[in-house]
């Protein structure tokens, strides 16, 4: 019986559509469970998706590029995802116009406050050069940050490893957080989740609030252009 089923196993898994199938229900039962505890942050979708996946991968001995044979097509459906960002954010056009100041501020203080603390507490711990320079992008999209590590001469893979890591961590502590702190407008919330966990960040802001969502996608994108220019400057300053 156990043999049969390794071998039923081995032909299917070398399929790509198995993994698009197996990411896509793993995610839809994660989201079914987190509705229905009450949505913990511990047990937000993506944190337990990726627990999941990765056991499954390392279990049953699967290669990361096999395996994105078949999750490209969900990558690939992330370009018009961002794309259909423009959608809310110009419902929002006008409350964007009347903040521009301070959302511009707040854009300079949580993008230079997300690369200094990073890279100098990581320093602290002896990290190596080439990890500090994979850590500063951390908070811009995946895409931007392995580009600028790789730019500066860090590892492109880590920093996507970092990015995912600062998005889940965002997304999971980031709402009770500012909770926490008495930050209950919907446009500061959103705009902070955006800047400091970029997609993940969104996506959660969402779940709040359609207006946290729009400002939250303008964080994202704002902080995606600002660390590019920030970074390498910065990184001149923190490792001379």
């Amino acid at each position: 019986m156990t043999s049969r089923l390794t071998e039923t196993w081995v032909y299917l898994a070398q399929s790509p559509l198995l993994w698009l199938a197996l990411t896509v229900a793993t995610y839809a039962g994660c989201e079914t469970l987190y509705r229905r505890l009450g949505r913990h942050p511990l047990l937000h979708p993506v944190l337990t998706s990726v627990v999941i996946l990765v056991s499954l991968l390392l279990a049953s001995g699967t290669p990361y590029p096999r395996f994105f044979e078949g999750a490209q097509f969900i990558h690939f459906l992330l370009g018009p995802g961002i794309v259909a960002l423009a959608v809310p954010l110009h419902r929002e056009l006008h409350r964007e116009q009347a903040l521009a100041f301070p959302l511009s501020v707040a854009l300079l203080a949580g993008s230079v406050t997300a690369v200094v603390t990073a890279v100098l507490t990581a320093r602290l711990f002896g990290a190596s050069r080439e990890t500090l320079l994979s850590l500063a992008p951390k908070s811009a999209t995946a895409p931007v940050a392995m580009g600028i590590a790789e730019k500066l001469g860090g590892l492109p893979s880590l920093a996507a490893s970092l990015v995912l890591l600062t998005g889940v961590l965002g997304a999971v502590i980031g709402p009770s957080l500012l909770r926490r702190l008495r930050v209950t407008d919907p446009a500061a919330t959103g705009f902070a989740l955006g800047v400091a966990a970029h997609g993940l960040g969104t996506a959660r802001a969402f779940e709040l609030d359609e207006t946290a969502g729009a400002f939250s996608g303008l964080g994202m994108g704002l902080n995606a252009l600002a660390t590019s220019l920030l970074v390498p400057a910065l990184m001149r300053l923190l490792l001379p």
